[in-house]
C-alpha cells in the first residue's frame, strides 16, 4: 500500500516493486524481489491498482480513493497519482484537499517530510480539524474507550478540559503547522454534544 501510495506510474511502481527486500542471504546481504524473479510477476498483479477510484460525497463532491497506508506503520497518506490527477480536473483556478491522516504530529510531518518530496507537489494551506472532545481529552479528561459509554465530561458542557486542550496541544500543533511555511486554518467538527461556549473558547484561543 505504501509503495502503491508513493507511485508515480507503472514504470515507477516496477521499480519500487525490485527493490523490495524480502530477507538476506547467508552472508546477510540483502535479497529482493528483483533478486528472485518477481517483480514482473508483482507488478502485472498490481497494474490496475494505479488507477484512482472516482466517488463523491453525499453532497456531490468528487472524490478519489486511492491508497491509504497507515501512518503508524508507513507514510498515512493518499496517493500521490490520485492528487495528481485531481489537479488536473480542477484547472488552474480549482483546489484539491488532500488527507494527512494521522493527525498534525505524525501524519502532517510525514506529508511534508514524504509525501510532497516524492512528488514535487506544494501545498497551499494546511487544515487542521479538531473537536471539542479530542480537545478536552488533550485537556486532562478521562480516557476515551472504544464500545465503551461517553463519561459525562465529555458530554457536559466544560470549558476548564477545552481550554487545556487548546493550550496544550491545538496550539502546538498549529505551531508544528507554521513551520513548514504555510497558512493554517483550523476547523472545527461539531457535534451535538458541543456548547456554544465550547465552540466559542476554540475559536477565541
Amino acid at each position: 500500500m505504501a509503495i502503491l501510495a508513493l507511485t508515480t506510474s507503472l514504470a515507477d511502481m516496477r521499480e519500487r516493486f525490485a527493490r523490495i527486500v524480502i530477507g538476506s542471504d547467508t552472508e546477510r546481504k540483502p535479497v529482493t524481489a528483483d533478486d528472485l524473479g518477481v517483480t514482473d510477476a508483482l507488478t502485472v498483479l498490481m497494474r490496475d491498482t494505479v488507477r484512482p477510484n472516482l466517488m463523491q460525497t453525499l453532497e456531490g463532491t468528487p472524490v478519489f480513493v486511492h491508497a491509504g497506508p497507515f501512518a503508524n506503520i508507513a507514510h498515512g497518506q493518499s496517493s500521490i497519482l490520485a492528487d495528481k490527477v485531481a489537479l488536473k480536473l480542477v484547472g488552474e483556478h480549482g483546489y484539491v484537499v488532500t488527507e494527512a491522516g494521522f493527525g498534525a504530529d505524525i501524519g502532517m510531518e510525514k506529508f511534508f517530510n514524504i509525501k510532497c518530496r516524492y512528488s514535487g507537489l506544494k501545498p497551499s494551506a494546511v487544515v487542521i480539524v479538531a473537536t471539542v472532545r479530542a480537545l478536552k481529552m488533550h485537556g486532562g479528561g478521562p480516557p476515551v474507550v472504544a464500545g465503551a459509554p461517553l463519561k459525562h465530561e465529555y458530554l457536559d458542557e466544560n470549558l476548564e478540559l477545552v481550554a487545556g486542550g487548546c493550550d496544550t496541544n491545538l496550539r502546538k500543533q498549529i505551531e508544528n503547522a507554521n513551520k513548514f511555511g504555510v497558512p493554517v486554518v483550523v476547523c472545527v467538527n461539531k457535534f451535538s454534544t458541543d456548547t456554544d461556549k465550547e465552540l466559542e473558547m476554540v475559536v477565541n484561543k
